[in-house]
């Protein structure tokens, strides 16, 4: 008998290959690839080191975790899965802490003890496991649970000082009041391009439902910007800010600039049309005309019909479109520190600019942290079905 052949409930993993194929990545990144790295600046590609010991113990953990979940479908499998999982994760953090104190004790203060390509994909793919197991105790809810079990082991190993060594660690220290900054002006950006790409998309989904020339006129309009690319776009709206204020000077007076959030924005609210408007629109068409036809019957006016039929019936392809436009909006705001509107964008643009790989990922992470927060977080209020294209 197969393990695809043991009868399970909704619970269990569909695929129990997927968490063997995730547990085969976890080994071989650790058994294969550089656990850590040790350089003698932030500037200079490390020296790699392997994970010893700490992968070892780390490995049998996800492997052991993958025999629960393939075995017979038990509940208390999944808990033991889940709990696997977790001690591998802590396992290697504790290992990678560890290790980079020890790789940089005798070293100049300038060296740095980075993750390697195997911590990272080791990392990545434990977290992977315990989101299988997560939704193998809870179906609907387990994936987040087990998501914020993994943030909260990470934060109490961070505060107990045990990451202190990472190179990534180091330079959060040195920028911890910039990142904090910059989180909070992305957040800023990301929200003020989310609500004028509302304003704008609501009343092109409303026209869209009307099917002639204005609707075929908006399908053109939102997917013509979709082929435009992000820096010929922002580097348009600057000129085009240019002009404006160059023709206009008294515009400055409320605020508005060719080069900083203005711009940024802007840009990105255009490309949050697309979604919002296919999803708002395939949303409101969501009832069937038998339901409609006998609001109308009952004397409901259009708007009544709009309020009390469409938006009810539509709400979870409506919230699927705002999560999907939330979550780009997250995303696209990175490329507003091009235009000099701040955010974590420009941190990520700085470590470029650096070389430095560190100070790459300080920006980066903050900017996946958020899109998967605003994600599960339009995910609670039921936003889960797919949006039709």
């Amino acid at each position: 008998m197969t393990i695809d052949s043991v009868k399970r409930p909704t619970a269990w993993p569909s695929s129990p290959w997927l968490a063997v194929a995730i547990a085969g990545l976890a080994v071989a990144a650790l058994a294969g690839l550089p656990f850590l790295t040790l350089a003698p600046n932030r500037l200079v590609p490390g020296s790699p080191v392997g994970s010893g010991v700490a992968g070892m113990a780390a490995g049998g953990l996800a492997v052991g975790a993958v025999m629960l979940l393939a075995g017979p479908a038990r509940p208390w499998r999944a808990w033991a899965a889940l709990a696997a999982a977790l001690a591998a994760w802590c396992v290697l953090l504790l290992g990678l802490g560890q290790g980079a104190a020890g790789l940089l004790a005798g070293q100049k203060p300038a060296a740095r003890a980075a993750l390697g390509s195997g911590g990272w994909l080791a990392l990545l793919a434990v977290a992977g496991l315990a989101g299988e197991a997560g939704r193998a105790v809870l179906p609907r809810r387990g994936g987040l649970i087990a998501a914020l079990l993994l943030l909260g082991f990470t934060v109490l190993f961070a505060a107990a000082g045990v990451l202190d060594s990472l190179s990534l660690a180091v330079e959060y220290r040195a920028r911890a009041g910039a990142v904090a900054a910059a989180s909070w002006q992305h957040l800023g950006l990301a929200g003020a391009s989310l609500l004028i790409a509302l304003a704008v998309s609501v009343p092109l989904a409303l026209l869209r439902l009307r099917d002639g020339p204005g609707a075929r006129l908006v399908d053109g309009l939102v997917s013509g910007i979709q082929v435009v690319p992000a820096l010929a776009l922002f580097a348009a709206l600057v000129a085009g800010l240019s002009g404006l204020l160059a023709l206009v000077p008294a515009l400055r007076s409320l605020g508005l600039s060719a080069i900083g959030p203005v711009p940024a924005v802007l840009g990105t609210a255009a490309y949050l049309c697309l979604p919002l408007v296919s999803g708002l629109a395939a949303g409101l068409a969501a009832a069937d005309a038998d339901v409609l036809a006998a609001a109308r019957a009952i004397g409901l006016n259009p708007r009544e019909v709009l309020l009390r039929v469409r938006l009810p019936l539509g709400a979870p392809v409506l919230i699927g479109a705002l999560r999907v436009a939330a979550v780009q909006s997250v995303g696209l705001a990175t490329l507003g520190g091009l235009v000099g509107a701040g955010g974590l964008g420009a941190l990520v643009f700085e470590g470029m600019a650096q070389f430095a790989q560190d100070l790459i990922l300080l920006g980066a992470l903050p900017v996946i942290g958020l899109a998967l927060a605003v994600d599960a977080g339009l995910a609670l209020l039921g936003g889960t079905r797919e949006m039709p294209a």
